[in-house]
């Protein structure tokens, strides 16, 4: 565990000693929420289950998260001399690992690489519950969330610092000389100074890294300008680095280089970077040791089966969840809004197939040209249809010697819907045909131009090694489309301007997720049917195999090769029916010859 990273054998050893093992059962209280603490927990086996009242009583408890083993608890109460915040149960029957309280104060003065490591995970801990992350999984699980070091808020804050002697140095001015221009330009620099330095101060904070039980995750935001979260399974990590310069080693800050099959994931001017680098790594390897367990699990139900003995249900992989609609966001929605977003069908579902088009917002875009020109020319319509109604002399239609003649006006408008019309058909057409299709099994990128060629990028799922979407602008983010940007092997693949991106992004990730799954089941299904096969007919007949073997028959110093068959002599292939007899032997001695 990262916890005790930097410990010899030895040290370890002397930890392990004090380890005290308790044996919970399913559905016991492990400690309740404003109870004393007594020590900190270590779960080796079984789920436990964090909870804590919700604001709203009639709705029970709030689940804060789900403990697994290798994880632990109980040490923010002790490290802080407070009483327990929330309350733990378990969720299965469970073996814990206790440290008592008095044996935990020592242990942290005994050891002083200890501390560090616990207050990395304390920090995290609280940074978790303070925020909101909608599309997390209901058992997804945060171990490790960080912003930037304070060193970067205050590197940014620098400069609206220093900026404040301008309007300082006005307001002297204005009590100075009693002129009303430099105390009014002093209150406007200081209210934008003001502005800047907050501004600066949530685009620090609206920056995470994120690890969880099944991803690593960048978040990237500038208030209504950019929104970026991009991410990895913690499947495709290959390795994890820690990069820091004299500063850092200073104050502990640096940078955590996450490498993937695609790239790599910086986690830049991360508190206690070498700690962070271990909890990441712990995390990366437990998940290839489940990976390598849930291959003996399938290996050991196949031969449960050959022998007919009952097998347990196992539980699904856990998805990345789909980002739930935000009922908040979606009741403040202008209706004009909502029924555009239903009138050009933005995303279509069917029999498992979901097919997502580029925002309405794209398509004013291409075919502002063509809209505007027909909207001037229905309102030139209108006021020269007035003006023909109003006007004496002239008239829609006059009657001359030659016959009935339309107004020439008039005519060349109605003439002019007709190539605009096809404008406007055109500029719909292509955008409608634009679309990203996400299926079980493959995704789809389609671009069509009417009366043109059509292009067509397709890949496996499975492929995908890492995603990203981002919002860029403040259209964009106000109308909440971006694009999700797909790694597949080398290439890279875009889902461009699709409505609500981060939805997108976890449609594809859930569906990736579970092809894998399946995939990793079916993998050598083949060969575990045949190794089954034979292990079952070996304990099937056990006691034949651990039987004595019986003594041979015959002279002992016979060499006769069908000695040991004698009593099956007649049935052995000596020749073909109807043949001469030469046929078996005289090949098989041909050949042994050879």
């Amino acid at each position: 565990m990262h916890l005790f990273s930097g410990l010899d054998q030895a040290q370890l050893g002397g930890i392990a000693s004090k380890l005290a093992e308790r044996e919970v059962s399913a559905g016991a209280v492990i400690f309740k929420r404003g109870d004393k603490p007594d020590g900190f927990y270590m779960v080796y086996k079984g789920k436990i289950k964090i909870t804590v009242p919700h604001p709203e009583k009639e709705k029970g408890d709030r689940q804060l998260a789900i403990l697994y083993p290798g994880d632990y608890f109980g040490e923010e109460a002790l490290f802080e001399n407070r009483n327990r915040s929330a309350s733990v149960t378990a969720m299965d029957d469970c073996i814990l690992l206790f440290i008592s309280r008095p044996v935990f104060e020592s242990l942290l003065t005994q050891y002083e690489k200890l501390k560090p490591n616990f207050q990395v995970s304390i920090k995290s801990r609280k940074l978790a519950r303070s925020t909101n992350f909608k599309w997390l999984g209901k058992n997804e699980v945060i171990y490790f969330i960080a912003r930037r070091h304070k060193i970067r808020l205050y590197q940014a804050l620098v400069a609206p610092a220093l900026a404040l002697l301008i309007p300082i140095g006005l307001f002297a001015m204005w009590i100075i000389t009693g002129a009303v221009t430099p105390g009014a330009v002093a209150g406007v620099a200081l209210v934008i100074i003001l502005g800047w330095g907050i501004w600066n101060y949530i685009d620090w904070s609206n920056d995470y890294y994120i690890v969880t039980n099944q991803r690593v995750i960048w978040l990237e935001k500038i208030v209504f300008l950019y929104d970026s979260r991009q991410e990895a399974p913690l499947g495709t990590i290959l390795s994890v680095g820690v990069e820091t310069d004299y500063l850092g080693r200073v104050f502990d800050f640096g940078n955590v280089i996450v490498r993937t099959f695609v790239g790599k994931l910086e986690f830049d001017h991360v508190d206690h970077p070498v700690q962070a680098a271990d909890m990441i790594r712990e995390y990366w390897e437990r998940t290839k040791a489940i990976t390598t367990r849930n291959q003996i699990d399938v290996m050991k139900d196949t031969i449960k089966q050959k022998l007919g003995m009952p097998v347990e249900k196992r539980p699904q992989v856990e998805l990345s969840p789909l980002v739930v609609a935000d009922e908040e966001r979606i009741s403040r929605t202008p209706f004009w809004v909502l029924a555009l977003q239903n009138l050009f069908q933005l995303r279509i579902e069917d029999a498992g197939k979901v097919t997502y088009r580029k925002h309405w917002v794209v398509l004013l875009q291409q075919m502002w040209k063509p809209l505007a020109l027909f909207i001037a020319s229905v309102a030139f319509l209108i006021w020269r249809l007035y003006v023909l109604s109003t006007t004496e002399g002239i008239a829609l239609i006059r009657r001359t010697d030659a016959g009935f003649r339309p107004d020439t006006l008039t005519a060349t408008i109605l003439v002019l819907f007709l190539p605009v019309g096809f404008w406007l058909w055109y500029e719909y057409t292509d955008w409608k045909n634009d679309t990203f299709l996400v299926s079980d099994d493959e995704i789809h990128d389609i671009d069509r131009k009417p009366f043109g060629k059509e292009e067509r990028r397709s890949a496996q799922i499975e492929n995908i090694l890492s995603t990203a979407y981002t919002r860029g602008g403040l259209i964009a983010y106000l109308f909440n489309y971006g694009t999700v940007n797909i790694s597949v092997g080398g290439t890279q693949m875009a889902f461009e301007d699709v409505m609500d991106p981060a939805s997108v992004q976890a449609d594809i990730n859930r569906r990736r997720a579970k092809r894998i799954a399946k995939k990793n089941e079916d993998a050598g299904k083949e060969d575990r049917e045949r190794f089954a096969t034979w292990l079952a007919a070996y304990h099937q007949n056990i006691n034949e195999f651990n039987a004595p073997a019986k003594p041979k028959t015959g002279d002992a110093g016979t060499t006769n090769p069908f000695a040991a068959a004698s009593e099956n002599l007649d049935d052995l292939p000596i020749s073909d029916e109807g043949g001469d007899g030469d046929g078996a032997f005289g090949g098989g001695a041909e050949g042994i010859g050879e």
